[in-house]
Parts: C-alpha cells; structure tokens; sequence
C-alpha cells in the first residue's frame, strides 16, 4: 500500500533527521535543526480505504526547500536558514550512507518537514528502499552547493569529486573565468547577514 509506504518513509527520513540534530545541536552556533514530523497508521477496518494517516498539522507558510527533479526556483530554499540547513541534511544522511541514500523533497513549515521522499541506489540500502528515482541522488551530487552548516559539520564537498569524474580537461580551462566572477560576487554576499541581523532587531 502507497500510505504504509509513505509512512515507513517518512518515519525512516525522521530517524535520519534525529541523527543529525543530536551531531548538529552539538556544535556551537548552529542552531535550531529541522525535523522531520512524526507520521502515524492507522488502521480502520470498516472503511473502504483500511489504513490511513495520521500528523501534526503545519500552519503557516508551506515552503518546498527541495525538489524532486533538482530545477529549484525556490529562493527561499537558498536563502532561508531552514532551507540551507535542509540542503545540509540531505548532504549529512548522502555522506553517512556513502551516497546510497538521499532524504527528498524535503518541505514545510519553518523547521517542521513533512511528506519527505528517500531515494536509494537500485540495490536499496541496509535492507531499505525508497520510494524516488536514483537520478535524484546522482542530481543531488551534481547540484549541491554546500554551504555555512554542512561546513560546521565538516561535510566534504561534492564539487571535486564530481570534477574528478569529467574526463574532458578543455571544459576547465573554459570553466575558470566564470569560477573569478563568482569570486566578485562574494562582497555582495557578505552584506546580506548584516542585513538580516539589523531586521531582526
């Protein structure tokens, strides 16, 4: 049944998503973690559809800090705190299952996650699998940016392993007078902090 699965998913995703809150509320400064909501079966015998489930509602605004197929025009996935600690979270379980699994479609309320996908390699992992295609994870990998949080956690960056793999050596040499406007652009960056501490006060 679609439901039991869904909910064996999001119930794993949430086991994951503990994991990383005890290694991340651990190092200084980072932070509220997010969490992946508790989603409960029920079975109800004299109905037509017999299982059925039960959470938490959300209120609030209900964001997509990740997306299934990787063409994210979500800016509040980038920009948000709880976006980037998602996009670290997917980075943190991909690292921990040695790039066999990948915590999907990851979205919410503020730091409150619900109806999360996994996808896992073919093979599945440790006797699991997901519910998503592989192309996520080999999309994950190529589009991940790693930022402040998976930093604070020490994660490597996919970027060089990634450019290990292209065999193709002009695209390099092509690639470098953009990787020097990026560069330009980190000033920029720099200010927006600043900015949001002053709106908070």
């Amino acid at each position: 049944s679609v439901v039991i699965q869904e909910c064996y998913v999001q119930n794993t995703a949430r086991e994951y998503a503990k994991l990383y809150a005890a290694e991340a509320e651990s190092l200084e400064g980072f932070g509220e973690v997010p969490e992946i909501i508790q989603i409960f079966l029920i079975h109800r015998p004299a109905n037509n559809i017999p299982y059925a489930t039960v959470e938490e509602e959300l209120v609030g605004e209900f964001v997509k800090y990740s997306v299934k197929d990787g063409k994210e025009v979500n800016f509040l996935r980038r920009d948000s705190e709880a976006g980037q600690k998602c996009c670290t979270f997917q980075h943190w379980v991909y690292e921990k299952t040695n790039g066999n699994l990948l915590v999907t479609d990851l979205q919410g309320v503020g730091m409150k996650l619900t109806d999360v996908g996994i996808a896992t390699l073919a093979k599945g992992y440790k006797g699991f699998k997901g519910n998503c295609s592989f192309s996520f994870i080999e999309q994950f990998r190529a589009l991940h940016q790693c930022n402040e949080y998976c930093e604070m956690l020490g994660l490597k960056s996919l970027r060089t392993t990634h450019q290990k793999q292209r065999k193709a050596t002009p695209t390099k040499s092509k690639n470098l007078p953009n990787s020097s406007t990026v560069k330009k652009m980190v000033p920029k960056k720099a200010r927006e902090p600043r900015d949001l501490i002053s709106s908070e006060h």
